[in-house]
């Protein structure tokens, strides 16, 4: 693989799966054009069974990009989690300009390196994510929603990335998730690791997690999230295009045209018309052998507001409390509220 490494980088086949920063090595793997179209997430799922990576020294790999003088050029769907951000990547993915990738592992592995560190190696990746199959098609690259954490230093990158940025207002965002029992487990899981970056943001340890409810651990995932978000909206200005998951499910299709538009695609009547007409507005995006849409899931979200009002009261509470002492989190619901009455 070492000997055609070189003349294999032009092509997005060759994808970058995983970093190994204490081995010094990138990993790659094949991935067809079906392959993307077809993955949710380019992380261990898209591994075929038996397919193991194959690592590549990273200097090797480094003079590989180099001498197949790749650019860096991608753009990027931000978000808080669990508001339709694969369906937005899938739906924009169906346009022929749109080369869209969903979560990259080793996105998220770059977003753990701390400020000032691995500049060779963010600018390498983010130069191999932005590989296209055809010429006219940009890298639209959708993050995995911690990654929100790396959005401002992406975004301050000298190809100025454009990017769309997901979410829902705090209360629809605690009954999606009080509406599902995965997603009240996965977001168990994450809220320590929400509690120490919002810590972190707004520079005080103010709350212990061990005595919070449910509803409040749920708000605090919003919040970790979307106020990640917000300093991102600052560094990016107008490059960074805020999109409210309800308002798009209750109109798709002006919403896919701003989205396109902020991309620079203007999509033609037509266009938008097979975008909207095609599965993806009917299925699971993130398993699309599933039936699931709109009239799907606010029948899920008013049964989990009539099941969890207590939780959903308690959690707002504690936005508006934690709001009333961070500037964090109030610019984070000010943003939240200020994109509500534009829309």
């Amino acid at each position: 693989m070492h000997g055609e490494l070189q003349s294999r980088m032009g092509s997005p086949e060759l994808f970058p799966y995983s970093l190994d920063f204490r081995g010094d090595t990138v990993s790659f793997i094949n991935l067809s054009r079906a392959g993307f179209e077809g993955a949710s997430f380019l992380d261990a799922r898209v591994l075929p069974p038996g397919v193991v990576p194959q690592p590549v020294v990273w200097r090797e790999a480094a003079a590989a990009i180099h001498g197949a003088k790749l650019a860096e050029g991608c753009d990027y769907i931000f978000h808080i989690g669990h508001v339709g951000s694969t369906l937005m990547s899938r739906l924009l993915g169906t346009h022929p300009r749109v080369f869209a990738l969903r979560e990259p592992l080793v996105l998220r592995q770059l977003a753990a390196l701390r400020e000032h560190e691995g500049e060779e190696r963010i600018a390498g990746c983010l130069k191999l994510l932005s590989r296209t199959f055809e010429p006219s098609q940009r890298a639209l690259v959708k993050a995995t929603s911690f990654v929100s954490e790396f959005a401002a230093r992406l975004l301050a990158r000298p190809s100025a990335p454009r990017a769309l940025m997901m979410y829902v207002a705090p209360e629809s965002y605690l009954a999606t998730i009080l509406g599902g029992p995965n997603s009240r487990q996965e977001a168990r899981l994450l809220a320590p690791s929400r509690l120490e970056r919002l810590h972190r943001r707004i520079g005080e340890n103010a709350w212990p997690l061990e005595t919070m409810s449910e509803g409040e651990m749920l708000a605090l995932g919003w919040a970790s999230e979307m106020t990640a978000l917000t300093a991102a909206v600052h560094s990016a200005a107008d490059r960074l295009l805020p999109v409210n998951f309800d308002r798009f499910l209750h109109r798709p299709e002006p919403h896919l045209h701003a989205a396109l538009r902020h991309l620079g695609i203007e999509a033609s009547t037509a266009e938008l018309g097979a975008m909207i007409a095609g599965p993806h507005l009917r299925r699971y995006s993130k398993a699309p052998e599933y039936a699931y849409d709109a009239a799907l899931r606010l029948e899920i979200l008013s049964e989990a507001r009539i099941r969890n009002a207590a939780e959903i009261h308690s959690g707002l509470r504690w936005l508006e409390r934690g709001a009333a002492r961070f500037t964090a989190l109030r610019d984070a619901l000010t943003l939240s509220q200020s994109v509500e009455r534009s829309c």
